[in-house]
């Protein structure tokens, strides 16, 4: 297309006046303005609105996927890099997830700064859950340390990586209450309990946030999954969510209510459906209460591709329809799919849904920006990103959050701690035990094996130079193969104590990996019997993502730690835990089910009229005992507390 010469005359004017304007308003603000930096910033907010254009107000409220591409061929990838980068330069994406590192953030920020027609900055998000690069417990496993003000630590410690690499919003905390731990996604979460749940959000949105959002260390948090995600059906992760207002109210909601409370800037629509309704078009759950009730003034974001999602829950009967709906229910800005900046345009047109909404929305985007100090710091030091990632002080506090996660389950015998001058040979036996990249768990983020220190590791670094460590595989996590099998135990029988390091492998839990079992997988168990078999004393390190059952090993084995996925740390604060060098102190989050038929179990599950007892018509099972393996809340000490002489005013 060719531009005349009064074309070309027309654009270099409006940004002469744009710029002129901004230039304006940023050097002589008027008196009120000066005396308010909120005024300044709507007024700022006012002058953008009215120059923008309707495509360039979708594309604020429009999130793409910003990585770098990976293709093998140089043309189409080169293709779709520069469809991408003219995107941003044309004002068709107003935020993108997935971009690391300060040198590639800076140069998308640098294209949309001086080379879109308004200079507005990106805002770059991210799934910083537990940790940027030196990544923390899965957080189950830090809700385990019951310490709200651990897991903040850790939080803005993630903040600080994060933001040094070029990340300015994090999809997290991830508050969803889970009941059912079949759900892949209990490991993202703090477990069955609304008001622990609620603390602990409110603890990660601070850490996140910090005091002050535009500090260059800060990132906007994001609570998610909005609404009663954790309530799927049979624990399948996308399913169907079919509750009373009463439970929403009671068990659900809570924990994002404290986020708001707590002030955090955005909040994230599901996936499922709340009875019949999906969560990314329901006006009664985004509007009546986040807007109406709770007041809460920032900006809403879809799940990846929800809004396109409502066509296959019924919901919705095209790309255009679900613009509408979700748009019209309260969802600000579209991620990952493109239905907004491709239909609401025609939906102004045909007065079906008011510029003025999309202004609305757009402002609450703008808002963000500004509050982050994107227009007046839209770049990052690569210097201190390189300073900051893993270094020796993040370090200790992971591996302080990885200390107070772990749950002693049972010492029989007080088999622990292990003392240093009666143990002269370890056997530190199973598939987990020098894993590097398990214990990194779901959703690390840029985390990296080589920055693990294993359990294998951690133990041959505490034991005293006279200690033998020896270590065996003696199978895979989820392998049918029992050919290491015979190694495993003749190591064992050479040794004065086993570790016994099983479990899940990292993939097995997080989004989309729900399991119909919580067995160990492959031939764990029969490991564990064959070790337990040699009569050497026997110490199980349990590495998961999620409550397992357990029953033989609880009833054989005589020590038990749940140590979770525990992060780059995992190693030394095992052994920390095993050699009495720091006292466990962990508390269950979750129930422990002694088998999957018992699901849902949860400790304030309200009382039937028939409670249940050895009498024949109670509420029980005929084939099993209706109480937990280990209930919520449970955990063992080095140390033995006696309560007495308790009475209630």
């Amino acid at each position: 297309m060719r531009l005349s010469v009064r074309s070309v005359l027309g654009i270099t004017w409006l940004r002469l006046w744009f710029g002129f304007v901004c230039l304006s308003v940023a050097v002589v603000p008027d008196r009120a303005a000066a005396a308010d930096p909120g005024s300044l910033m709507s007024h700022r907010i006012d002058e953008l609105l009215k120059v923008m254009t309707l495509e360039e107000k979708l594309g604020q409220l429009t999130q793409q996927a910003g990585s770098e591409v990976q293709d093998d061929n140089p043309v189409t990838k080169e293709t779709k890099e520069a469809d991408f980068l003219e995107a941003i330069r044309a004002g068709r994406i107003g935020a993108c997830l997935g971009a690391h590192g300060a040198a590639y953030t800076n140069r998308l920020q640098k294209i949309a700064v001086t080379e879109s027609k308004h200079g507005i900055p990106l805002i770059l998000g991210n799934d910083v859950i537990h940790g940027y690069r030196t990544i923390f417990p899965i957080n189950l496993g830090e809700a385990s340390s019951w310490n709200p003000e651990q897991i903040e630590r850790a939080s803005r410690v993630a903040a600080i990586e994060a933001s040094a690499a070029g990340t300015h919003w994090t999809f997290a905390p991830m508050v969803d209450v889970c009941r059912d731990p079949r759900w892949g996604r209990v490991a993202e979460g703090a477990g069955e309990d609304p008001y622990l749940g609620s603390a602990i959000a409110a603890a990660r949105v601070r850490g996140f946030q910090g005091h002050d959002l535009s500090a260059r260390d800060t990132i906007l948090a994001c609570a998610k999954h909005f609404v009663a995600y954790g309530g799927a059906e049979g624990g399948r992760d996308y399913n169907t969510v079919d509750i009373s207002e009463r439970t929403l109210r009671e068990v659900y909601l809570p924990p994002f209510r404290a986020s708001v409370e707590a002030g955090v800037g955005t909040l994230m629509s599901a996936f499922n459906e709340i009875n019949g309704i999906p969560a990314s078009g329901n006006r009664f759950t985004l509007k009546d209460i986040l807007r109406v009730e709770w007041k809460f003034d920032g900006f809403v974001v879809s799940d990846w591709t929800s809004v396109t999602e409502m066509i296959a829950h019924g919901f919705a009967s095209g790309d255009a329809d679900a613009a509408e709906k979700a748009f019209g229910a309260g969802v600000d800005m579209e991620m990952s799919s493109f239905t907004y900046r491709t239909h609401l345009g025609e939906a102004v047109a045909r007065g079906r849904v008011s510029e003025q909404a999309i202004d609305e929305a757009v402002r609450r985007v703008l808002k963000a920006k500004f509050q982050l100090g994107l227009f007046d710091r839209p770049f990052v030091d690569a210097e201190r990103e390189k300073r900051l990632l893993v270094c020796d002080e993040h370090r200790a506090v992971a591996r302080e959050m990885a200390r107070q996660s772990i749950v002693l389950l049972k010492n029989e015998n007080r088999i622990l701690p292990l003392s240093d001058s009666e143990k002269k040979s370890i056997a530190v036996i199973g598939p987990l035990a020098n894993s590097r990249k398990d214990p990194l768990g779901t959703w690390a983020s840029v985390g990296k094996p080589e920055d693990v220190v294993t359990v294998l590791e951690g133990i041959r670094e505490r034991a005293e130079s006279a200690v033998l460590v020896n270590h065996a595989e003696g199978c895979g996590v989820s392998s049918a193969s029992r050919d290491g099998f015979e190694e495993a135990v003749e190591l064992a029988k050479q040794s004065d104590v086993v570790i016994l390091v099983v479990g899940e492998s990292e993939d097995m839990s997080g989004e989309a990996h729900s399991r119909s079992t919580l067995d160990l997988p492959g031939v764990q168990r029969d490991l564990v019997q064959a070790i337990h078999a040699t009569g050497v004393p026997t110490i199980v390190v349990l590495m998961n993502g999620r409550p397992l059952s357990i029953n033989w090993t609880a009833a054989n084995v005589p020590a038990i730690l749940e140590a979770w996925h525990l992060g780059v740390e995992c190693g030394h604060a095992v052994a920390d835990v095993l050699f009495g060098d720091f006292n466990p102190s962990g508390k269950l989050p979750v129930t422990f089910p002694r088998r999957v038929g018992q699901i849902p179990i949860y400790y304030n599950h309200k009382n039937t009229g028939r409670p249940p007892s050895d009498e024949r018509w109670t509420s029980k099972y005929i084939d099993l005992p209706s109480t937990p393996l280990y209930p919520f809340g449970y955990g063992l000490s080095y140390t033995t507390f006696e309560y007495g002489n308790m009475n209630i005013e």
